[in-house]
């Protein structure tokens, strides 16, 4: 009898250990960013500059259940007088696999006007779940967190596409998980304060309940290269229009070639 509870013990060991290695996990293509990528973004209201946005990709020799991980993190303040009466400080940080770009874990801490948000997500994408501290969640293989959105869809082939295109991939927040979907309106040359890029040009697919009512409420223009760096954001809202776009970039994986 002792044999036999041995030798089971052993069997229930054994496939603890290697029910990660038999699980099939997605493999995406990344020729579009590196560790060392640093991003930064101007924020304006009308004219004046309200913020700044920051992206970077940062080595980490933290694991997703044994796979190889990047550190991407994403911060956000206010900036002068617009901290008198709205202050924003804002991180977001998520580890995402470097083969799959899908997170393994993510948190965000976020503190708006005196508004404060703090989440810790753990996604176990072998068991096809997420864990938000007591709580837990049924997800799909691959589902993406808010910021890893952003990388997972710079690896998006962008190639020989038509106007209308729409591309799409779940993502979870908020205790909810959803269809992110962004679609392709045309190409177009932009400037901003950094000069002239070529661009592609995208609006979301907006659902029902959201942010935002219709699809031109949000653009965005995206570097027509192989970094696929969006350099512009627009977006409308109830007082007026807010800008996001780049002023700052380091660390590219590839030359900026849209840059004219």
């Amino acid at each position: 009898m002792k044999k036999l509870i041995y030798f089971t013990a052993l069997i229930g060991i054994f496939f603890g250990m290697t029910s990660s290695s038999l699980t099939s996990y997605p493999s995406v293509s990344n020729s579009a960013f590196k560790v060392g990528e640093k991003l930064r973004y101007r924020i304006t209201y009308g004219f004046m500059d309200a913020g700044e946005a920051i992206l970077e990709v940062k080595p980490t020799s933290k694991l997703g259940n044994n796979r190889a991980l990047y550190h991407v993190k994403g911060t956000g303040r206010t900036l002068g007088g617009f901290n008198a009466f709205y202050k924003v400080d804002d991180t977001y940080e998520s580890y995402i696999d470097q083969k799959s770009i899908m997170p393994w874990f993510f948190n965000r801490d976020v503190n708006e006007g005196g508004y404060k948000i703090n989440q810790e997500y753990k996604f176990k994408h072998h068991l096809q779940k997420v864990e938000t501290g007591s709580k837990s969640f049924k997800t799909p293989m691959g589902v993406q967190d808010m910021i890893s959105s952003f990388y997972k869809a710079r690896t998006l082939n962008f190639e020989n596409m038509k106007k209308g295109q729409t591309f799409e991939f779940k993502c979870f927040m908020d205790d909810e998980v959803f269809n992110l979907k962004i679609k392709y309106v045309g190409d177009e040359e932009i400037r901003i304060r950094k000069g002239k890029f070529k661009c592609h040009k995208f609006v979301p697919v907006v659902q029902t309940g959201r942010y935002f009512e219709k699809e031109d409420d949000v653009n965005f223009w995206i570097t027509a290269d192989k970094n696929k760096i969006p350099v512009l954001v627009k977006a409308k809202i109830p007082v007026g229009t807010v800008k996001m776009h780049l002023v700052e970039w380091d660390g590219l994986k590839n030359e900026l070639t849209s840059k004219l």
